[in-house]
């Protein structure tokens, strides 16, 4: 990449030319023949805006409110995990930019920084907590527990993982994490995915999700987990309105319109072709969010006019972090957000 980025586009290409490949494909890349993957993107595309004239957009404000917290505009940073492959800050890095951009920031499970160490980074800024449930009980208890001491403000259950995806890239790549690298939140080896235990010929990560995630959840495992904590819980992973409705009545505060960035399921919809659905399914018992695919700020718009409280991005942040650290997150929400301001403006909105 040759200049200064001017499009999301433009750090994943210097992403590309940067990172060992085993690691930017471990990013890039979706489930199977990456269908979904490509429409997550394409979806926005087949979408127009109607726009209003005449509207005064002088004074316009951004500010919304998630799950009781303010942030200064409807876009914030979804879980991705691994951070620090991206760069050497990583989660840390992630956490200060949303704090100096007023977002919020979802911190995988799976982070290569702890759950404290993210808190002690930006310890005014707002952080929720992804969380998959293990099959020890004991293992998820202790993350829910760590971050409401910690701070956080929320915990996103993915629910679309009982195993992991077939992500044909990181089977060839027989992918695990650098061995100086662990994922934070967790002590022994088989928990930390270190490359210590070693994973055979398969992706590494495949193998993991087999041994340590419970596939058996159901429904009332929502409600077991509600048990453990007042913190709002929002159930990340939904695609159906039956399973939105499911969601609401076993308790929880909110719904991420998921498909887990496409690595999971290959084949199933773009997630902004399924919002209005689960908009209406809900019926404003609860806040809907959405991610998959986001690269512009008129996407963000878009999601927006069908429904969605906020948006929450990931590989655009991995970008980011790898064109420059701290630095370079805050570019990219800072492009995100300027390009939304901009879409308002021109569709009358404010």
């Amino acid at each position: 990449m040759s200049g200064k980025p001017v499009c999301i586009a433009d750090f994943e290409q210097h992403a590309k030319e940067v990172l060992p490949k085993s690691v930017y494909e471990y990013y890039r890349s979706g489930a199977d023949d990456q269908q979904t993957l490509a429409d997550n993107v394409a979806a926005f595309s087949r979408l127009r805006l109607y726009p209003r004239m005449l509207r005064d957009v002088s004074v316009m404000d951004l500010s919304t409110c998630v799950l009781g917290q303010n942030v200064s505009m409807p876009i914030c940073v979804g879980a991705t995990a691994m951070q620090c492959m991206a760069h050497l800050d990583g989660e840390t890095a992630t956490a200060r930019a949303c704090r100096s951009m007023g977002t919020g920031m979802m911190l995988s499970s799976w982070a290569t920084s702890s759950i404290e160490e993210v808190a002690e980074a930006a310890p005014d800024g707002l952080r929720w907590l992804q969380l998959y449930i293990y099959k020890d009980r004991e293992v998820t208890k202790a993350l829910v527990q760590r971050a409401e001491k910690a701070g956080y403000k929320g915990i996103f259950v993915t629910v679309d993982t009982p195993l992991l995806g077939k992500r044909f890239d990181d089977v060839r790549n027989r992918f695990q994490l650098p061995p100086y690298l662990r994922m934070k939140n967790f002590e022994t080896n088989d928990l930390a995915f270190s490359s210590e235990k070693g994973y055979g010929e398969n992706s590494g990560l495949a193998v993991y999700v087999a041994q340590a995630i419970d596939p058996s959840i159901q429904w009332k495992d929502v409600k077991w987990l509600r048990g453990l904590t007042s913190l709002p819980i929002v159930a990340k992973g939904i695609l159906r309105a039956d399973d939105a409705k499911e969601a609401v009545k076993h308790g929880v505060n909110g719904i991420l319109v998921s498909n887990h960035g496409a690595r999971q399921l290959d084949g199933v919809p773009a997630t902004i072709d399924v919002l209005p659905e689960i908009v209406e399914a809900v019926a404003g018992k609860v806040e809907v969010f959405l991610d998959g695919g986001i690269r512009k700020g008129t996407d963000v718009l878009k999601a927006l006019a069908l429904g969605a409280k906020a948006v929450f991005i990931g590989r655009p942040i991995i970008w980011g972090l790898v064109y420059q650290g701290e630095e370079g997150a805050k570019e990219v929400l800072q492009m995100l957000k300027e390009e939304l301001h901009l879409a308002m403006a021109l569709s009358g909105e404010t």
